[in-house]
């Protein structure tokens, strides 16, 4: 028979399990996943204005990871209820209880306001000013008045997403140019083929939840529909940086073959209508605008 050890000894084990998991529980709060993405088109915007220092990338990233943490902690906080409705986000912290809503929203709060005093004074006001327009967008805007009212949740809560890039160009050269905007529309255009495929394989999820994304409300023929048009003008919108002489024949080169790519799956995911086909351009369109941001990059410094 097993025994069951108790004491100082056992309590002594515990704590830095407990610890370990509260630790764990606020970095999920941060959407770490999502931000990586996020922090990756901040870093190559920045690379692409100029050449700036490493302690202006490392504070203008940490600034940034605030922000966005922050706006992720309080989505957590306002969706508990509907995140405990599905089967994917119902071990969120908040949602299963391991972290109180006064807390999540009280840490979100904290690391937006701290991002904006941070990029104030280590980076600059633009920068500063662009990034909490983010964090109000996703935290207010796309959180609370769009995701549980509107279909188009996505498409218009998406311009919070597009946001890094902006901070990286501000964070530079202290201004914004024509290059900076097409970033912002690559991203913004981006967001709802990405998401839409995401949202076709948790269908029933958001229906359970009564969250009316594009599948709930219109039906997935729509949905496809919705983002092989989007997948079209992606492709247009990310020609422009070359078209308008901004970068070079390399990004061209790469940017055709990811648009063309992008496209060919949503036209077969169009046809085939199936979960396969819906996970593979899911995945495909985060390699997709990694890689688009990497050739700006390389065509800017090769």
């Amino acid at each position: 028979m097993a025994q069951v050890v108790t004491g100082p000894g056992a309590a002594a084990a515990i704590a830095p399990s407990v610890a370990r998991q509260r630790v764990n529980d606020y970095v999920a709060l941060t959407k770490p996943k999502v931000q990586s993405l996020l922090l990756f088109t901040t870093l190559a915007a920045m690379l692409i204005a100029g050449r700036p220092s490493i302690a202006l990338i490392i504070a203008t990233l940490i600034g940034g990871a605030m922000s966005a943490g922050g706006s992720g902690a309080i989505n957590h906080w306002y969706d508990r209820d509907v995140d405990l409705l599905m089967e994917r986000t119902a071990d969120r912290p908040v949602a299963s209880g391991r972290i109180s809503p006064r807390a999540a929203l009280t840490f979100g709060l904290l690391l937006g306001a701290t991002s904006l005093v941070w990029l104030t004074l280590l980076v600059n006001p633009l920068a500063a000013a662009l990034s909490f327009a983010g964090f109000l967008g996703y935290a207010v805007g796309y959180t609370m008045l769009l995701k549980r009212n509107t279909w188009q949740n996505i498409i218009w809560g998406g311009a919070a997403g597009a946001v890094p890039p902006l901070v990286g160009w501000a964070a530079v050269t202290g201004s914004l140019s024509g290059l900076a905007i097409f970033l912002f529309f690559i991203v913004f255009f981006w967001t709802p083929p990405h998401f839409w495929a995401l949202s076709l394989l948790m269908k029933d999820d958001y229906a359970a939840a009564g969250i009316p994304m594009l599948p709930v409300v219109r039906g997935e023929d729509e949905t496809r529909r919705q983002i092989l048009l989007y997948s079209v003008l992606l492709y247009a919108v990310s020609q422009l940086p070359f078209c308008a002489g901004g970068l070079g024949v390399p990004y061209l080169i790469v940017s055709l073959g990811l648009g063309l790519t992008l496209i060919v799956m949503a036209w077969q995911l169009r046809r085939r209508a199936d979960r396969a086909s819906a996970l593979r351009l899911y995945l495909f369109s985060l390699l997709y605008l990694a890689v688009l941001f990497a050739a700006m990059v390389a065509d800017v410094w090769l």
